[in-house]
């Protein structure tokens, strides 16, 4: 246990705590409320996170006074325990999710599971008793009253604390008219059959439609205690199921690092865990391995794959003296790295920060049940309690007002609204499954309806994340089949991501000459009927790799050399001028341009990119219909993210910036009053997905972004974002809609009920009326077709 006392905030501006007790977003705004009106503190509180964080200055306000506050409002506050670095960040945001390894909430889903579980066996018989008299043995309404007092008492028990807390506030919310009419609807049936005529042998519901003042104290509302409590129960589950995974975005962060590092230590090479890792220690990494912590190159050069950081689409050269970021990919040769910062310091751990602190301060949309609830349950008490004045004034007696009034409370009881928004949910997230849309929980449904802003990711979500050979352009009398050849074949025998891209496509391209094109005549090196089968690349000796400039080699008996364009002239290649301006032209574009040579001539320009994905552009004007204004956003440099906007027909473009900078972007935005959604697939786009008011991930990325998004896209295509929008959307409506009818069964019936008219027949048949209605209403959502079957892509 942290001992809050001993902490003191005058050392720190920012203290986090973990909260318990809350049920719905209300809660944490009431928490929140609390917190601000203390002198000198700034808080938010996230019910997604459960999560506390303040800002305190040098007032006289401590951890504990926070914490007494929180308390004080009804709910429960402790300080995380101390945690290791990054491990600390992402078990406390785990824990305070429900998805911590160790414990508490983990069990309270699981209690919620059983509770669930428990009602849901004890409530069909006793809704199928109430609903079907054939069935109404003997002595039902008993076997009714046992089953659906644990139900009740077990099952509702959190709505019902809820509820409680909520009164000592002065505030009202879903779990407020729940509780109340639950509790009023099984109070009654308790009286109706011990004090009533409800209890007597052979008592039953008949199938009469009359509308008879006086019916009270033979009826039993069992059926409507225990279904309610039943299907609120659901609706929190899966919502609490959803919620639970909110701080796996931090694991997913945690799991991209290194778990082991090879240092060295007297010139030996020894395997050591991460953590145990020093400033100073010289690190040893091969092609393919991950570099293990920031720190500088001593030894060798490479290409490191940086896009996780940087969003770079090209891999980054690195030699002696070059820095280098832990976690990222060396795709070259063997580095010696040393150490220059561990633990906490390094870029993946302010990362993860990043992340958490992006998600503590997005607050959840308050539940539109709980806004129409803040209203309607004080219109129901008043009614209820004019009700019960009236009946009494008019000389009825109190049997006959206190019948009416609770009548009231009782057909208040939103049975419909325990399933409008589960319902609506369950199959608007099955048809986005379906549809390789996955939809975290019914918060995110609020933010789609307000987007006005869209940021993509370029590389991997507008772009294939992929080096690809774009373009080749040959000098005067070389055969396209022969550059291809040639050079391939030299890059095959290289690891550089560059090389890979043109030894991949250099055999999809080659292709056997016509006998038209072969009567053309051959250059020096003869096509590729000559000298190997078309498709196949030949061999490759003498290789020799150049410091990360370019690659040389021996291919039939030529010494090939391919790489950057200076690299030619200094070997004293000569370069036609038309080869030069291609290359200037493709550099300008934004793209990466390589020149092959032999026999002491430059042959030809290879021109490698980060392709766009071809649903791209017709996804982009797709999202334009939506009333969204796209914007791309890029750690890659100004002028390939021009390029590739221009393609894509985006008009803002902000490039150049890191995972801190993609934050602030989202931030000044939604300064400007915009309503941000974001859209990326890389772990550098984590902490801004989480800081967007809604963010979608493809679910060809990382587990990172994917965990810290609220859509997750599985198809790796911008059609999904359109469909997940416009589904979300569709789904919101569909809830409303529910919400609507649900209600409006309510307000109508409510008048009878306080006129002492409420038949337990007509009661039920209405309510049943509004259930069915709200699941056909929901069934809708399956017929939802996507956006992108409209779209034709060559």
């Amino acid at each position: 246990m942290t001992d809050v006392d001993a902490i003191s905030p005058r050392a720190q501006t920012r203290i986090e705590l973990t909260i318990g007790g809350m049920t719905c977003a209300s809660c944490a705004a009431r928490i929140e409320k609390k917190l601000n009106r203390m002198p000198g503190v700034t808080a938010t509180v996230n019910y997604a996170t459960e999560k506390a964080t303040a800002i305190v200055d040098d007032s006289a306000v401590t951890a504990q006074d926070l914490i007494t506050t929180v308390r004080q409002t009804g709910y429960t506050a402790t300080l995380p325990p101390p945690q290791s670095p990054i491990a600390g960040a992402a078990d406390a945001q785990a824990g305070a999710a429900g998805t911590a390894p160790a414990g508490g909430a983990d069990d309270e889903l699981r209690v919620l599971r059983t509770r669930l579980w428990i009602s849901l066996v004890l409530s069909v018989p006793v809704i199928l008793l109430a609903m079907v008299p054939a069935w109404q043995f003997t002595y039902w309404q008993w076997a009714s009253l046992v089953l659906a007092a644990p139900v009740v008492v077990y099952g509702g028990l959190p709505l019902h604390r809820a509820a409680w807390i909520n009164l000592r506030h002065g505030a009202a919310t879903m779990d407020t008219l729940v509780s109340m009419g639950t509790l009023a609807a099984f109070g009654w049936s308790v009286w109706a059959l011990f004090l009533g005529d409800a209890g007597i042998p052979g008592m039953t519901h008949p199938f009469s439609l009359a509308v008879d003042r006086g019916m009270g104290t033979a009826s039993v509302y069992l059926e409507v205690a225990a279904g309610v409590t039943t299907f609120i129960l659901a609706g929190r589950y899966f919502e609490a199921r959803a919620k639970r995974r909110a701080g796996a975005a931090l694991r997913a962060l945690l799991q991209l690092g290194a778990k082991q590092a090879t240092v060295l230590r007297d010139g030996v090479e020894v395997p050591i865990p991460v953590d145990q890792l020093a400033v100073g220690d010289r690190i040893v990494v091969r092609p393919g391995e991950k570099i293990a912590t920031d720190g500088v190159v001593t030894e060798g050069s490479s290409a490191v794959d940086a896009s996780m950081i940087t969003g770079e689409s090209v891999p980054v050269e690195v030699a002696a003296g070059a820095a280098v970021v832990g976690a990222t990919v060396n795709a070259g040769g063997r580095l010696v790295v040393t150490a220059t910062r561990v633990g906490a310091d390094t870029q993946l751990a302010q990362l993860a920060r990043l992340v958490e602190q992006a998600q503590s301060g997005k607050a959840a949309a308050q539940r539109l049940a709980d806004r129409i609830s803040a209203v309607f349950v004080p219109v129901v008490v008043a009614l209820a309690v004019g009700t019960l004045g009236f009946w009494l004034g008019a000389g009825g007696g109190p049997a006959a007002a206190f019948t009416a009034a609770v009548a009231v409370a009782i057909i208040a009881c939103p049975c419909a609204l325990g399933l409008a928004t589960p319902t609506a949910l369950l199959v608007g997230t099955g048809r986005g499954a379906q549809l390789g849309i996955l939809i975290k929980g019914p918060e995110v449904l609020e933010s789609t309806r307000r987007v006005d802003t869209v940021l993509l990711d370029k590389t991997g979500t507008v772009t294939t994340g992929r080096m690809a050979l774009v373009d080749v352009v040959c000098a005067a009398g070389v055969r396209r089949a022969e550059l291809l050849r040639l050079a391939g074949a030299v890059e095959a025998a290289s690891e550089h991501p560059i090389a890979r891209a043109v030894a991949q496509a250099a055999p999809k391209m080659l292709a056997p000459e016509t006998p038209a094109q072969a009567a053309g005549g051959t250059t020096a090196g003869g096509t590729g009927e000559e000298t190997g089968e078309p498709g196949r690349l030949p061999p490759v000796s003498g290789f020799t790799s150049l410091a990360g400039i370019g690659v040389r080699g021996t291919v039939d008996g030529r010494t090939v050399l391919v790489g950057r364009p200076g690299l030619l002239a200094e070997a004293g290649l000569s370069v036609p001028a038309d080869l030069v301006a291609a290359a200037d032209a493709a550099e300008a574009a934004g793209r990466t341009a390589i020149m092959a040579g032999w026999d002491g001539q430059a042959r030809g320009v290879l021109v490698v990119a980060d392709a766009v994905k071809p649903t791209s552009r017709p996804a982009i004007a797709a999202l334009r219909d939506l009333g969204l204004t796209p914007v791309l956003l890029t750690g890659d440099n100004l002028t390939t993210a021009r390029s590739v906007a221009a393609e894509v027909g985006i008009d803002e473009v902000v490039a150049g910036v890191l995972p801190a900078g993609k934050v602030d972007a989202v931030k000044q935005l939604q300064d400007q009053g915009k309503t941000v959604a974001m859209i990326g697939d890389g772990v550098n786009d984590a902490a801004a997905l989480a800081q967007a008011d809604l963010g979608l991930a493809m679910g060809t990325g990382t587990d990172a972004a994917i965990q810290a998004a609220d859509l997750t896209l599985v198809r790796g295509d911008l059609h999904a974002a359109v469909d997940a929008i416009r589904l979300s959307r569709r789904t919101l409506r569909t809830i409303r809609g529910n919400l609507f009818w649900a209600f409006a069964y309510n307000v109508a019936a409510l008048p009878l009920a306080a006129a002492g008219l409420l038949n337990p027949m007509i009661a039920g048949a209405a309510m049943a009326l509004s259930s069915v209605f709200v699941v056909t209403n929901s069934l809708r959502l399956r017929r939802f077709r996507p956006v992108a079957q409209s779209f034709k892509t060559g």
